[in-house]
C-alpha cells in the first residue's frame, strides 16, 4: 500500500489548493519528499492526515455569530427550489417563504409533504408569470443551472440570454423588483467560458437595475456543515439602495462526519435508520480492504490494477475512487448517486454507501424532513440541495441587510 501522496492527491484529500501546499512546503509546515522509485516530490500520507486532523481539532472557541433577528416579516420567492435545502435554511433564519418554483415532480412532492402551507409552483419556470409578487417580496433566491450564452457580436444583454435558465431568473427578478436577489451556483461558474458566463450574468443584472456585490465562493465547512462543499453566491442589490451587503462570516469550528451521524452539537440523537443503496459483492470485496480516509491507492498493487483498469496509468489524483470517509473528517461533497465509481462515499466502518438519512444529515437537513420518490430520487434530491445550515447563514446575512434597509427607508 502506498505511503505517499502526489501533490494533486494531497490537495484533494485535505481540501487545500496546490498553491497552498507548495507554500506550506516552502514554510516547512508540510514538507514534500522525493519518492524513492520515481524521484517525484510527494507527501507522506501519515503527515498529511495528521496535519489535517490537527487543523480540524484546533482551538475552536467561537468569536462569530451570524444570528440576527428579523425586525419585520420578510418574504422570499424561491426559484429552482429543489427539495428545499435553501428554503429550509431561509426559514430557520426567520424569512417567510411565499412561493417556490421547481420542475422536478418528486422534489415538489417533498416540498408539499413537509410544508403544506407553502405555495409550490410545479413546472417549467417559463410557464409562470410572477408579476402578482411585484413589490411584495423582499428577496428572490434561486440555484439556477449554469448554462453558457452565445457572445458573437452581442453585448451580453438580457436578450442574449433568452432560452437559458439564468434569463428566467433575471426575468423574475425584474417582474418582482425585490430589494435584493441571491443566486447560487457551483464554483465552476467562476471559470466557465473563461469567466464570460459570469460576466454575462453580472451584465444582465446590471441591465435590469441591480448592482452585483463582488462574487464569493462560500465553503460549507465554514458554516456548520460537515461536508467539503462549495457554493458560489451571486448577490444583486437594487440600484436605488445605497447599502452594503455583507457575506456571512465563517465560523472557526469545523464539523466532521461523526458530528453528522452521531448525537452531539449538530443533532440531538444518532442518525435514524433508513433505506440505502447497496454495493455488489465484487465492490464490497475491494472496499473491505480500504481503511478509513483511504482510497484506491491503499489497495494491494494487483487489486489496484484490476479495479482501476485503464485509468490506473492516467494522471490525476482520482482520490474519489474507492474512497472510505473517516469519522474525524468532513465528508467529501455528496453527489446525486452515493455509489459512483469516480466519487465514492463509503461509510467509515461498514462497507456500504451512506443511507438516505445519512445523506440528509451530511446536508444538515432536519430528521423530520421527509423525501418523496424512489430511493434513487431521494438521493438525487439531497445531493442537489444547498446544505440547510449554509442556507441559514446566508439567510441571516439577508435579514441583516433588510433590517438596515427598512430602518432607513421606513416604508409607508
Amino acid at each position: 500500500m502506498s505511503e505517499y501522496l502526489s501533490l494533486s492527491e494531497a490537495s484533494e484529500l485535505i481540501g487545500k489548493s496546490k498553491e497552498t501546499l507548495m507554500r506550506w512546503d516552502r514554510e516547512g509546515k508540510l514538507s514534500a519528499v522525493r519518492e524513492p522509485m520515481s524521484n517525484y516530490r510527494v507527501y507522506r500520507k501519515a503527515e498529511v492526515q495528521t496535519l489535517f486532523t490537527n487543523f480540524l481539532s484546533q482551538d475552536t472557541k467561537e468569536t462569530v455569530s451570524n444570528y440576527v433577528e428579523p425586525k419585520n416579516e420578510y418574504r422570499v420567492l424561491e426559484l429552482f427550489a429543489g427539495a428545499g435545502g435553501l428554503a429550509v435554511g431561509m426559514e430557520k433564519a426567520g424569512l417567510k417563504c411565499v412561493a417556490l418554483n421547481e420542475i422536478d415532480k418528486w422534489a415538489c412532492q417533498t416540498l408539499r409533504k413537509n410544508r403544506p402551507a407553502w405555495e409550490v409552483l410545479e413546472g417549467d419556470i417559463k410557464a409562470f408569470k410572477f408579476s402578482k409578487y411585484h413589490n411584495k417580496v423582499d428577496v428572490v433566491t434561486g440555484g439556477f443551472p449554469c448554462q453558457a450564452f452565445s457572445y458573437a457580436g452581442k453585448k451580453l444583454g438580457l436578450a442574449d440570454a433568452r432560452g437559458t435558465l439564468f434569463y428566467e431568473f433575471a426575468r423574475v427578478v425584474k417582474e418582482v423588483n425585490p430589494p435584493i436577489c441571491i443566486g447560487e451556483n457551483v464554483r465552476g461558474l467562476l471559470s466557465h467560458e473563461n469567466g464570460k458566463t459570469l460576466k454575462g450574468m453580472i451584465s444582465i443584472l446590471n441591465e435590469i437595475g441591480y448592482n452585483v456585490v463582488p462574487v464569493q465562493v462560500l465553503k460549507a465547512i465554514n458554516f456548520k456543515v460537515p461536508q467539503k462543499r462549495e457554493r458560489l453566491i451571486l448577490v444583486g442589490i437594487r440600484k436605488d439602495i445605497d447599502l452594503k451587503y455583507e457575506y456571512p462570516k465563517p465560523y472557526k469550528k469545523i464539523y466532521n462526519l461523526k458530528d453528522a451521524l452521531k448525537k452531539g452539537e449538530l443533532f440531538e440523537k444518532n442518525v435514524p435508520k433508513s433505506e440505502g443503496a447497496k454495493y455488489p459483492k465484487s465492490k464490497i470485496d475491494v472496499l473491505d480492504l480500504v481503511p478509513q480516509k483511504g482510497y484506491w491507492r491503499d489497495l494491494p498493487l494487483k487489486i489496484q490494477k484490476q479495479f482501476m483498469g485503464g485509468s490506473f496509468h492516467l494522471s490525476g489524483g482520482k482520490t474519489g475512487i474507492a474512497r472510505r470517509i473517516g469519522w474525524d473528517e468532513p465528508c467529501l461533497t455528496l453527489t446525486c448517486s452515493p455509489a459512483q465509481k469516480q466519487t465514492e462515499r463509503c461509510h467509515p466502518e461498514e462497507t456500504r454507501p451512506f443511507t438516505v438519512r445519512e445523506y440528509a444529515r451530511i446536508q444538515t437537513f432536519p430528521d423530520d424532513w421527509k423525501f418523496e420518490g424512489s430511493t434513487a430520487q431521494q438521493y438525487k434530491q439531497i445531493g442537489n440541495a444547498v446544505p440547510v445550515n449554509l442556507g441559514r447563514e446566508v439567510g441571516y446575512s439577508i435579514v441583516k441587510f433588510l433590517n438596515e434597509y427598512y430602518s432607513l427607508s421606513k416604508p409607508k
